[in-house]
């Protein structure tokens, strides 16, 4: 039996589009359909990549978020309606997966992922991509990542600048960051353009998608910087660093 025939026919008319592109077709919708992504953070950037995720048929989707929506959300966070204000983020944004997407699974995380709870939140998930705004999370999921050998996708923004990378092992996130900047910005602090928020996230889940099916030169070990303001991209090698505690120490 084919790839394709494994589908049901809505499956078949609601992926069309990806199965008849070559680097997809109906091995990687298969990939997709057995999948397991977690994303960390409902938020400016794992909102939006949680749509197209949904959208692209990925089988689980795990979303971690212990927020409300706020009224100050919606300028970015295209995945909440003014009607979900007061609402867990978790829970709008299952309901508005479920609702582009019902032949997915989607499971909801209403906590905060700490370094004590990083590595059970994980557990049944293939893939991790992280949105967060805070460097204390950003550095427990890149080290339970680390330890448990799941992939990472990560994309962060802030004003009018955005940046993606996937971390698979070594070099991990940490290499990049060592530790948290004396002058860390976030969204709340110096504002951000609403539509980055949309750039970055779709960035993060075609990465995430290209990891799932093996389609092209995922971003493995490099950083993508995107400059909005002046519609500007590169894209920089991240070197491993022989002191990281976290991927350069045995495990």
């Amino acid at each position: 039996m084919s790839a394709v025939a494994q589908f049901s026919e809505d499956e078949v008319e609601r992926y069309a589009r990806h199965l008849i592109l070559s680097e997809v077709g109906g091995p990687g919708q298969q990939k997709l359909a057995r999948a397991r992504i977690l994303i960390v953070g409902a938020g400016g950037v794992g909102g939006p990549a949680a749509l197209y995720l949904a959208a692209a048929g990925v089988g689980t989707l795990g979303i971690v978020d212990a927020d409300t929506v706020s009224l100050s959300n919606l300028q970015r966070q295209i995945q909440f309606a003014t009607a979900d204000i007061g609402r867990p983020k978790v829970e709008a944004a299952a309901e508005r997966l479920s609702g582009i997407n019902p032949n997915i699974a989607v499971r909801t995380h209403a906590e905060m992922l700490t370094a004590d709870t990083a590595a059970r939140l994980i557990a049944d998930y293939d893939l991790v991509l992280d949105g967060t705004d805070d460097f204390p999370t950003r550095f427990a999921v890149n080290a339970a990542c680390v330890a448990a050998g799941v992939s990472l996708v990560s994309g962060a923004l802030g004003r009018w600048d955005g940046q993606v990378a996937v971390f698979e092992g070594r070099p991990c996130y940490q290499c990049l960051v060592p530790e948290t900047p004396p002058d860390a910005e976030t969204c709340a602090r110096v504002g951000v353009v609403g539509a980055l928020a949309g750039v970055i996230g779709a960035m993060a889940a075609l990465e995430a998608i290209k990891r799932i099916t093996g389609a092209g030169e995922p971003l493995t070990g490099r950083l993508m910087l995107y400059d909005g303001l002046n519609a500007t991209a590169r894209t920089v090698r991240i070197a491993a660093d022989p002191h990281c505690p976290v991927c350069s120490a045995p495990r």
